[in-house]
């Protein structure tokens, strides 16, 4: 690997040297989507998204930049805007990198270079930057772990990182450098007043991404004593805590080695296992692959919901009894009205499958991005891009909750122009930007197919040889894939193509022929052979709508079903019901065909499910009431992408519905 490891060192995740990483990530631009699904969401990235995002956050509305400019001298003020507000303007520049790397647009790289002098002029010369405490009279550095200190240096880590791969420019990593040095001088020594900061465990993915950058390993020894001294002290308030929940909310009651179950905050627990993830990549200890192996499956096996959603409650306990907020509470205890499922939870959970594909090699790591991708993620952002939801319920009835509770509108049933709160927006914006960096991994003699739509790969294999590739489909509505080699050596090397869980019955041909190998759902198929230019792979995926029902100790979903095509969970709102009609009045009729029909000017272009659903009548405002046999009355509807949801005006909705079968 030492010969070619340069080949690779611009990803966005670099585990180009990474020894116990199985499938590495590609460089950032060698995948380039052209057509279709994501090269749309990119095209609305870079017209709309960033740039209604930059007039927010450079403006006095979101406060991001102004913020710098004060702490740097430029502007008199106080600081605005929740503690972590740094990290989230350094996501929205992460984006921005994103789309400069696939543009080369220099107006982008101007930009950037201005907020980045402007950060430059407000790190004090020790390196400290985090505009809240500088700012703000009376606070002092590491006083509370409440300030995010550590979240916003995390964010700085990644960022400074990603824009020196991706610019080759010094000038945001050296800042990125000079607070890790900081950073290392005061939490290496085991002082005990710092044992218990980095509860927000962003500092550990960004110190690995730093090491990986400019292999200082004092970077990588000082994520790992992060980890390591997590769950070593008693649990108990002291001058550092105060403030804000502790224990299993901010996952410090048990040792990460010891950890078999998701607990507290879902953001703060997956940005931690992801950091884990990354440990683990750089030294390969054992224990931590088993830890990350167990929470993972306890993440997704019995947390997660059928959008890929993750963080269960707003308020809640842990099975300590410690008290949690935005965050995993019991197995299987899924609401669907007052589920939480923060838009950056749900990212986090895709990035933490990312990893773990990388560890472990293994597809079905991949479905679970997907799921986040299609689903849970993207429905915190309107079709247009310039609106966004903080959570993301599987059920909206209006007059439900009280969404005037919260000043940042977390809960609103209608997406918001600005959250007061603003980490998820630039969270989705930059994951939207980077998604073709994750559409290709490469393995030791080979490139595995990670995610479909119309894109070009232009790489080099881990030898160091050439491997160009075009994807044509008309993925996700049509479950086609055409993967054409335009260049490759003249040896053998595999190519493996994922075949989703989902995609019961699937072929797989290579020039028309069947490929002979397996073709098993939730699994790679690795074809291994002479390749040469013009040789053509056919992924056939069936697309025929179906009905998901949960886990028989999701109570909340007993004897109801949700309806997925593809990747794509669907959801009926009120918009397609007949007026008047109520959400939770609606079941589905079990004998009814679901029909999939593509309508390209709906909802930016969406493929939606036409059936026929029943609506009950007769029911009651009373608590409980007597029943006799219910009177349902028949209607033609649509069923809508989850994600696509309240795009046309405040709407109630339901992903999941009873259901009525005939005998």
């Amino acid at each position: 690997m030492s010969t070619t490891s340069n080949l690779h060192k611009n990803a966005i995740t670099n585990t180009s040297e990474s020894p116990f990483v199985k499938l590495k990530s590609i460089n950032f631009g060698d995948c380039k989507w052209n057509a279709g699904f994501w090269s749309d969401k990119v095209k609305t990235a870079e017209n709309k998204m960033l740039p209604y995002m930059g007039d927010l956050l450079c403006g006095d509305i979101g406060h991001g930049l102004n913020n710098f400019k004060i702490a740097a001298g430029l502007k008199e003020g106080e600081h605005k805007g929740f503690y972590w507000h740094d990290g989230d303007f350094f996501k929205f520049m992460e984006a921005k990198m994103y789309i400069y790397a696939q543009t080369k647009d220099e107006s982008l790289l101007k930009e950037l270079d201005e907020y980045i002098d402007i950060i430059g002029q407000a790190q004090e010369e020790d390196g400290y930057i985090h505009t809240h405490v500088q700012i703000t009279e009376g606070v002092d550095r590491f006083e509370n772990r409440k300030y995010h200190e550590m979240y916003n240096f995390g964010h700085l880590f990644i960022a400074g990182s990603v824009h020196f791969r991706l610019t080759g420019q010094r000038n945001f990593l050296d800042i990125a450098v000079k607070m890790a040095d900081l950073l290392h001088a005061y939490f290496m020594p085991d002082t005990k007043h710092y044992q218990r900061f980095g509860f927000n465990q962003t500092q550990i993915m960004g110190l690995v991404e730093l090491y990986r950058t400019t292999r200082d390993k004092r970077y990588l020894k000082l994520a790992e004593k992060f980890i390591n001294r997590r769950g070593t002290y008693e649990i108990e308030h002291d001058s550092t805590t105060v403030g804000y929940p502790i224990g299993d909310m901010v996952q410090e009651r048990t040792p990460f080695r010891e950890s078999e179950e998701a607990v507290g905050h879902a953001v703060l627990a997956l940005y931690y296992y992801a950091g884990a993830a990354d440990v683990y990549a750089e030294t390969g200890e054992k224990a931590l692959l088993t830890s990350l192996d167990k929470l993972w499956e306890n993440v997704t096996g019995k947390k997660m919901y059928v959008t890929g959603a993750v963080g269960q409650a707003h308020y809640g306990a842990s099975t300590s009894l410690d008290m949690i907020e935005e965050g995993f509470i019991d197995a299987y205890m899924m609401p669907n009205m007052t589920a939480y499922n923060e838009t950056c939870a749900n990212l986090c959970n895709a990035m933490f499958s990312h990893r773990m594909m990388g560890i472990n090699g293994e597809s079905r790591y991949a479905d679970i991005i997907e799921l986040v991708l299609y689903n849970s993620g993207l429905s915190g952002i309107s079709i247009e891009g310039k609106d966004y939801f903080y959570s993301n319920p599987l059920r909206m009835v209006n007059n439900s909750r009280n969404y005037d509770s919260h000043d940042d509108v977390t809960e609103s049933p209608v997406r918001q122009p600005y959250l007061e709160c603003f980490c998820c927006p630039p969270n989705l914006v930059r994951t939207i930007c980077k998604t073709s960096g994750w559409a290709y991994n490469l393995s030791e003699n080979g490139v595995s197919v990670v995610l479909f739509g119309g894109n070009n790969l232009d790489t080099k294999m881990l030898d160091g040889s050439a491997l160009k590739l075009s994807q044509d489909t008309e993925y996700p509505w049509k479950g086609l894939v055409k993967i054409t080699v335009d260049e490759c050596k003249g040896e053998a090397f595999d190519i493996q193509v994922r075949i989703p869980k989902w995609a019961v019955g699937s072929t797989l041909k290579v020039n028309g022929e069947d490929a002979g190998v397996a073709v098993n759902p939730g699994n790679f198929a690795n074809i291994n052979r002479t390749w040469k230019a013009g040789d053509v792979i056919v992924l056939d995926m069936p697309m025929e709508p179906t009905f998901i029902e949960g886990h028989n100790r999701i109570e909340e979903v007993r004897n109801q079903l949700a309806v997925k095509r593809g990747p794509i969970v669907y959801t009926i709102e009120t918009p397609d019901l007949p007026e008047g009609a109520a959400i939770l009045d609606v079941y589905l009729k079990g004998d009814a065909p679901l029909n999939a029909v593509h309508k390209p000017e709906f909802l930016g272009g969406v493929t939606v499910i036409e059936t026929e659903l029943l609506l009950r009548e007769g029911k009651s405002d009373d608590m409980y009431q007597t029943v006799t046999k219910p009177v349902f009355k028949s209607f033609k509807t649509q069923l809508v992408p989850y994600y696509a949801w309240s795009n046309r005006g405040q709407a109630e909705m339901t992903v999941f519905m009873p259901v009525v079968w005939n005998n």
